[in-house]
């Protein structure tokens, strides 16, 4: 009967190891694709942004998009967008008092 008691307890342990892999797994699985997920994302929006202000040669080039923009490159951009917004504004704008 002892057997017996070694046998289940050893199977337990077996299962139990078992299903401590597969959960760690299926986690580092679902942080990968989360990860590969966002990458996607950024890549995605940076596309998009870029067309937005026209500079899709930049963005489609890889090396320059890991490439760490100069502060001045940064503020320039930031004064790009807001020129941006600008315009739209006053494009909706003008919309309304026709309108």
């Amino acid at each position: 009967m002892a057997h017996r008691g070694e046998s289940g307890s050893s199977f337990l342990a077996s299962t139990l190891a078992g299903a401590v892999l597969g959960a760690a797994g299926l986690a580092w699985w679902l942080l990968s694709e989360t990860d590969r997920r966002q990458q996607r994302q950024r890549q995605e929006r940076n596309l998009r942004l870029s067309r937005l202000q026209g500079n899709d040669a930049e963005t489609l080039d890889p090396r320059e998009a890991s490439r760490p923009m100069r502060e001045s490159e940064l503020q320039d951009k930031v004064h790009q967008l807001n020129q941006a917004i600008e315009d739209v504004r006053r494009q909706l704008e003008s919309l309304s008092v026709s309108g």
